[in-house]
């Protein structure tokens, strides 16, 4: 039984990556499958997780505005509000306010360990 986070090598793989276009050229973001996977949260807080890693630095910190979030992701202010409380509610991220109309600080949790599965 693979743990959580073991690769596995693939002889014989579906997908290959070719070329870099005007979009490649602009990053990419990795995910976590376990993430993707799962069934406990939403698309809408599975795609806001992936818009805070793309906004990472080194740190495993972030500091993107709502507003910002919310035009990235073609969504709605509310939307995003609810999607992030519910990225923390599960353990995924830890904000800090910060006020004062500074963006808020959020901590992305990388290890499934963080992980507090819904009932």
């Amino acid at each position: 039984m693979k743990r959580i986070g073991e690769t596995t090598a693939f002889k014989d793989r579906n997908l290959k990556l070719q070329g870099a276009d005007i979009a490649t050229r602009r990053g990419w973001t990795g995910v976590p499958n376990f993430i993707l996977e799962s069934d406990q949260i939403s698309i809408g807080a599975k795609l806001t997780y992936a818009m805070l890693l793309k906004y990472a630095r080194e740190m495993d910190e972030c500091f993107p505005g709502q507003e910002r979030l919310a035009k990235d992701m073609g969504n709605g202010l509310r939307s995003v509000v609810r999607y992030i409380s519910e990225l923390e509610q599960v353990g995924l991220i830890s904000i800090k306010r910060r006020g004062q109309g500074r963006p808020n600080l959020y901590t992305i949790h990388l290890k499934a360990s963080f992980w507090k599965k819904r009932k």
